[in-house]
């Protein structure tokens, strides 16, 4: 079966190639996938795309006139397909799950550290050689509040971490987890309580149109002044003008995120050498209790092997006529 890997990443060849043991007929490029690029696809059964590219309505009715009739995707969520529009197609399609939720949630954590403990800010001032400790002043973990918004697999391996630091958990999920209550002493609140009551509010959650913008300046009122609020779930959960100016405004203690609402377009690309557009973001990065990274949590060694794993897993089902476990 002939593929091809859309947003194809020098980092993440290796592990693709690797987990290619049937020998599949493997194109990479580096586009992501657009109505332009689409186009692309002919002459291939399957693609794989990753979370920033555009499955949407009319990609897909392109991509199924070309000829395509697999899409796996290499990362969990999957809020960038039309699935209904998909399934009307009749494309099958599948994503990655857990393929490792102590990625994402360790990353949420060093966010969190680094941010509240002032490491960027430190660290560039050392290699300044300014070894003043005036602005790096920060607060201890143990015996601070977390709310974890979400307890699926990601949110379950932020509760151990955080059980580990000492902390006092709060949880909030449409569909509790009552097993992590017993393991890291939990407890399941509203959403409105956890907001209330958090030092630290965590996201991890899948991004549906029920939770878009979660995190506004209603909820935001309800939260302590200085709380930390991390996003390494969807940029779009927390409404980006609405976090600047609780910033601004010094209502909540910072946030940091490894995830953005308007990512398509920006994100994954060099932007050093040229003019940065997007004003809200630059906004954003201008504050000193923000810090943002580039939707790396799932780097690490071990997860982009699994990514690749549970790709191939989808494709090599599909090569064979079987249904694949993670089809959507």
């Amino acid at each position: 079966m002939k593929i091809l890997f859309y947003s194809s990443k020098d980092f993440e060849i290796p592990f693709l190639e690797k987990a290619n043991t049937q020998n599949q007929k493997i194109t990479f490029i580096k586009d992501a996938l657009t109505s332009e690029t689409a186009l692309k696809a002919a002459g291939y059964k399957a693609i794989s795309i990753f979370s920033g590219d555009d499955a949407s309505s009319l990609v897909l009715e392109k991509l199924w006139d070309l000829g395509v009739k697999y899409i796996t995707l290499r990362s969990a969520g999957h809020n960038n397909v039309h699935l209904e529009a998909a399934k009307n197609y009749g494309f099958k399609v599948a994503n990655a799950p857990d393929y490792s939720p102590y990625a994402i949630a360790e990353h949420a954590t060093a966010l969190l550290l680094a941010l509240n403990r002032k490491i960027v800010t430190a660290n560039a001032q050392v290699k300044a050689y300014n070894f003043v400790q005036d602005n790096l002043m920060g607060f201890n973990l143990r015996g601070k509040t977390v709310g974890l918004i979400g307890t699926g697999s990601i949110g379950a391996a932020m509760a151990s971490i955080m059980n580990g630091f000492g902390c006092t958990i709060l949880a909030y999920d449409i569909a509790p987890n009552y097993e992590l209550e017993a393991l890291y002493n939990l407890k399941y609140k509203s959403l409105g309580q956890l907001c209330g009551a958090s030092d630290i509010i965590s996201l991890h959650i899948p991004l549906t149109e029920d939770n878009h913008y979660l995190i506004n300046k209603e909820r935001i009122y309800l939260m302590k002044k200085n709380v930390i609020i991390v996003n390494t779930a969807r940029g779009a959960h927390v409404h980006t003008l609405d976090i600047i100016e609780a910033i601004e405004n010094k209502q909540i203690g910072g946030y940091c995120t490894d995830v953005y609402e308007k990512e398509a377009g920006t994100f994954f690309k060099d932007f050093s050498n040229e003019e940065l557009k997007d004003e809200t973001l630059k906004k954003l990065l201008s504050l000193s209790n923000v810090l943002l990274t580039p939707h790396q949590g799932y780097m690490t060694n071990e997860a982009l092997q699994n990514i690749a794993d549970l790709t191939f897993e989808n494709l090599n089902a599909w090569k064979e006529h079987k249904i694949s476990k993670n089809e959507l």
